[in-house]
């Protein structure tokens, strides 16, 4: 029954039981515009698509190169997982502590050259530490309308301290101060002696960034003219930050990649840890007095420069 078609609701059906409509479909125009600038048709089912096409004379935009330098450490709460304590610590060398048997004249002075409001308490070495001693527990004690004459006992004041193993996550430290409200804990390594010290303002850095408040010293400031030519500086000073302060090397050759510090410097000339008022005189006609040491490690110097010499 070749050619014979049937009605449907949808038109005439052939006789295979397809809608004509179907067939009569293609017939519609659905061809794109082939032109020499577009041999395969594509600007038109483009423009069928989005409405229009990218005019070819338009050049894409280059690609941009990726940043493939490592990313810096910024804070954030990631950092709480992230970072353990041995991240963040104060090293040993700089915990400011102080021995039980302090006198109250000492024990002020260290408050007030330290700025701390907490300082740790060791009995003989900071191996063996009691806790720490609050500054606002001696005022009430022995300042204000405590008793100033009354010979200090410090172990009625000394306060718990966390110890904590380096490998704990900053997290879990967080919580564990946040629970014993305690702020300051020392962090201890596997043969028992102290590795350093963390603060709670310092796990809170690591999430919010930097907290300064009014006594903070700026940050940055490693030392300070005295006057021309003459240079106060904390032996951590970069050594190539102080290089471009005074604008001439203070040292070349192969120890330049194995000094990092004015006070690495020191060590080297010297040949050892100097004692505090000892003069080293530098190759370039520059001296550098010690100002503070002690026997295993140099503190602050005073650097004159050739010509204030």
């Amino acid at each position: 029954m070749a050619g014979v078609t049937y009605g449907g609701p949808f038109g005439p059906m052939d006789n295979d039981g397809s809608s004509s409509a179907a067939h009569r479909a293609p017939t519609e125009d659905t061809t794109t515009d082939i032109t020499p600038d577009d041999p395969a048709g594509r600007s038109g089912f483009l423009k069928r698509l989005f409405g229009g096409a990218r005019s070819p004379s338009v050049p894409a935009a280059p690609p941009v190169a990726a940043d493939v330098s490592p990313p810096r450490a910024m804070p954030g709460l990631k950092n709480l997982r992230l970072k353990r304590l041995d991240d963040v610590l104060i090293p040993r060398a700089e915990v400011v502590a102080v021995p039980v048997d302090i006198s109250l004249h000492d024990l002020v002075a260290k408050f007030r050259e330290s700025g701390m409001t907490r300082l740790p308490v060791f009995q003989g070495t900071l191996d063996e530490p009691l806790g720490m001693i609050h500054l606002k527990d001696l005022s009430l004690n022995h300042g204000f309308n405590g008793d100033r004459d009354k010979p200090l006992d410090l172990e009625p004041l000394i306060r718990p301290l966390i110890y904590a193993p380096p490998s704990m996550p900053i997290g879990v430290l967080l919580t564990k101060m946040q629970t014993q409200r305690i702020h300051m804990a020392l962090v201890i390594d596997e043969y028992g002696g102290v590795d350093g010290l963390v603060t709670l303002e310092d796990l809170i850095e690591q999430v919010i960034g930097e907290i300064e408040d009014e006594h903070d010293q700026e940050e940055g400031k490693f030392w300070r003219q005295e006057k021309s030519g003459c240079y106060l500086a904390l032996a951590r000073t970069p050594l190539s930050d102080f290089e471009a302060e005074i604008g001439f090397k203070l040292i070349e050759g192969e120890d330049e990649e194995e000094i990092d510090t004015l006070g690495g410097l020191v060590f080297i000339l010297a040949g050892r840890v100097p004692a505090r008022g000892e003069v080293i005189p530098h190759a370039s006609g520059a001296e550098i007095e010690v100002v503070d040491a002690d026997p295993r490690r140099i503190k602050r110097l005073r650097l004159r420069m050739p010509a204030a010499a």
